[in-house]
């Protein structure tokens, strides 16, 4: 079992299946985004070792993300034999949703259990503008078939950015009026390359749940108060699904953490703001053996951090979110 040095049991690995996006959300990357050559990514009997490898070593919990994960050549046979892998009991995805009208269905199919779908405005010229090419109508269409395909519980995350959607926030918080999603509200994290609209441009979690609160009424907390994943869950009343809020900046959540991260470049990445990593695919393509990448990987987790230096000002500036993974 993999645990760290706080006595956190690390279980949860969010994979990056690949650095490239179908999208150029401008809280993510720039426009003219250059992405690492294929070579340079873990290939498929590359990333399944090391889910088998992280499967023995107690990691239960797969998350797959991107990039885009649903660009990533062979999607459905790879993440039929990510499920089939003996110990991991959980399997799901965060996508722009922007190919799951095709691909929902398969992907169930093949063992995913559920996904996450990131939806920023209702509006579709706001949609436009925040994702510079992406189109409204074919999200919606991908939120509507992985429902269909039982993809659920369904959950819609929604980056919150100053200027451009917070007026849109009690709009996409009335969809659990209707439907049985989770609707949640994530504060705008800095990183490498967007930092200037990252810093510049947060919108905290207690003004968002006002600006709902004013058009729909009290939010009502659920869960005892415990968290949701990273999130904190709320109902409208009499609504069919939840709002939460996902609130890195503002009130962190580092203490419940019991997450990693594997980049699709093959880096062992213990906390989403922090720049140290682990290199697990250089060792790997120099023939270390099994003994030897568990190793590297338990020592990693032990050294885990207890949290982000956000409060005191500290960026991780080596990598953009595409290239990290959600």
């Amino acid at each position: 079992m993999s645990f760290d040095r706080f006595g956190r049991h690390i279980h949860y690995l969010r994979i990056s299946l690949t650095d490239h996006c179908n999208l150029r959300c401008r809280y993510c990357m720039p426009e003219d985004m250059t992405f690492r050559p294929n070579a340079e990514m873990l290939q498929d009997d590359e990333l399944l070792l090391l889910v088998r490898l992280f499967a023995s070593l107690g990691f239960d919990k797969l998350r797959l993300t991107g990039g885009e994960p649903t660009v990533r050549a062979q999607i459905v046979p790879l993440v039929q034999a990510i499920t089939a892998t003996p110990g991991i009991r959980a399997v799901s995805m965060t996508t722009n949703g922007v190919l799951l009208g095709k691909l929902a269905q398969p992907l169930k199919a093949a063992g995913l259990q559920r996904v996450n779908i990131s939806l920023d405005t209702l509006n579709p010229q706001r949609f436009r503008q925040l994702t510079r090419w992406g189109s409204f109508d074919q999200v919606w269409e991908g939120i509507l078939a992985a429902e269909r395909a039982g993809l659920t519980p369904l959950k819609l995350n929604a980056v919150v950015v100053r200027g451009y959607n917070e007026a849109d926030t009690a709009d996409l918080a009335g969809l659990t009026l209707e439907h049985p999603w989770q609707v949640r509200f994530i504060e705008m994290m800095p990183f490498a390359g967007e930092t200037d609209t990252q810093l510049n441009h947060v919108v905290r979690a207690e003004e968002i749940m006002a600006r709902i609160e004013a058009v729909h009424g009290p939010l009502q907390p659920e869960n005892d108060g415990q968290l949701d994943g990273e999130a904190r869950i709320f109902r409208l009343r009499g609504a069919a699904g939840q709002v939460g809020f996902i609130s890195s900046v503002s009130a962190p959540f580092c203490a419940a953490c019991t997450r990693a991260r594997l980049t699709a470049d093959g880096k062992l990445r213990l906390c989403l703001l922090r720049e140290k990593e682990v290199d697990l695919l250089t060792p790997l393509r120099a023939g270390a053996g099994i003994d030897e990448l568990r190793q590297l990987i338990l020592d990693g987790v032990w050294h885990k951090p207890w949290g982000h230096g956000l409060a005191q000002g500290e960026v991780a500036l080596n990598r953009t979110m595409s290239e990290i993974g959600g």
